[in-house]
């Protein structure tokens, strides 16, 4: 015998059976789509394993709360001695390690689970390298000592930076790093950094950018043997090849100690913190590459500026205060030049900044003494931080370094404000 349904039953079961299959698509999306916005590799300097490599924690942002874990199989070794500075290529295939101790580079290819796997190790024409800059073309790293016979700790001689020209990936080979550019003025694979007025004075390097357009880098940098320290911006125009030709006017005055460079996406303007005079300079860039301070520099930062960043999307600048333990933010105006909207605190001691690739909504630090990672969301309109869930999280001891790459760039939970 089969039951005859009324009309107002069939229709409450139809509705039944849609919302079920709904939630059941619903399910299946939650499943299948991760929150995971980015990875985050930080590098840590202490000794770590049967080789004492430093260390790499890998960790995942996630996208509605912020909140950053350590993937399953974190940490990573770094391959080498005292890692100090990283990068990623632009493509965010690979990462890039500094060794200071081990005067090397070693490239990690990425996965798309975010572990990384060593694949390629050189040695840097210097003596100690201490930072590194990557563009769609070549590598950029710069060398405490110049490679002479002379140069050491107990006898210092000026610094140098090298450049490693990139072959495209392919299918079956990520981009390699090819033999350094060739510096047919000194017959080397290595452009010294020296004062032409003073070209015996031990010049110390300290950071490296590349602009957006590949067109030029910059190098901060300043003069040990003065009574006091004397900053400079020195300025080159990449060629073919990575070779490197000094912008007319460069080296350009820099404060005291300036420790740290960035530039913004449009290629238009760079940034410089001085960790010895606590402010940040900005200087706009011409045409050839030369540099003039903006209207209003230098601005006021905390005690010990260390690391600086632009927000690539949004007009506002963020630097770690090493001896405050917090981050500066500034708006940018329309002439480039900056307005701080206020201090935010981090872990003891930052030393590095950045912004996740995916959606430029969460800064990260490396806090050195704290041992720990700190993540906040910025506001995309009024550049203001907020502390992510759980914030700061450990890290492996004294982190140096820290950048990311985005997951899908999905952006998942983050929604406009």
């Amino acid at each position: 015998m089969r039951m005859k349904l009324s009309k107002s039953s069939q229709l409450v079961l139809v509705a039944a059976a849609s919302l079920a299959v709904a939630s059941l698509i619903t399910a299946c999306q939650q499943v299948t789509q991760t929150l995971t916005v980015d990875f985050v590799y930080v590098a840590s300097a202490l000794a770590a394993g049967a080789n004492q490599y430093g260390e790499i924690d890998v960790f995942e942002i996630n996208s509605e709360s912020g909140k950053m874990r350590q993937i399953p199989t974190s940490p990573f070794p770094s391959e080498g001695r005292n890692p100090v500075a990283e990068a990623v290529s632009t493509d965010y295939q690979n990462l890039f390690v500094v060794n200071h101790d081990d005067n090397s580079i070693v490239q990690f290819v990425i996965g798309i689970d975010g572990k990384i796997y060593p694949y390629n190790t050189v040695n840097t024409p210097g003596i100690y390298p201490m930072s590194i800059a990557v563009s769609k073309s070549a590598v950029f790293v710069l060398d405490t000592y110049q490679p002479l016979p002379l140069c050491s700790p107990v006898d210092p001689c000026s610094g140098s930076i090298a450049v490693y020209p990139l072959s495209a990936a392919t299918q079956s080979a990520p981009v390699g790093m090819q033999n350094p550019a060739m510096n047919p003025a000194v017959n080397g694979q290595y452009w010294p950094l020296t004062i032409p007025s003073a070209p015996n004075d031990v010049i110390v390097p300290t950071a490296v950018n590349v602009l957006a357009s590949d067109a030029y880098v910059y190098v901060t940098a300043y003069d040990s043997t003065t009574p006091s320290p004397v900053g400079y911006v020195f300025a080159f125009s990449v060629g073919s090849n990575g070779v490197l030709t000094a912008v007319p006017g460069s080296p350009f005055a820099a404060g005291a100690q300036p420790s740290a460079v960035s530039s913004d996406s449009k290629s238009s303007y760079v940034y410089v913190a001085d960790s010895r005079n606590g402010n940040v300079l900005g200087f706009s860039v011409g045409s050839n590459g030369a540099l003039t301070a903006l209207s209003g520099s230098p601005y006021p930062a905390g005690n010990g500026p260390s690391a600086i960043v632009v927000n690539p999307t949004y007009p506002y600048v963020y630097v770690t205060n090493a001896l405050d333990a917090t981050v500066t933010a500034y708006s940018i105006g329309n002439s480039g030049a900056l307005t701080q909207i206020g201090d935010y605190a981090t872990g003891l001691q930052p030393v590095a900044i950045g912004i996740d690739p995916s959606t430029n909504r969460f800064l990260f630090t490396a806090n050195f003494l704290g041992n720990t990672v700190s993540n906040f969301q910025l506001s995309p309109t009024t550049g203001t931080l907020l502390n992510a869930q759980a914030s700061p999280y450990s890290s492996n001891t004294n982190p140096t370094a820290a950048v990311a790459i985005p997951h899908d760039g999905s952006g998942g939970g983050i929604q406009p404000q």
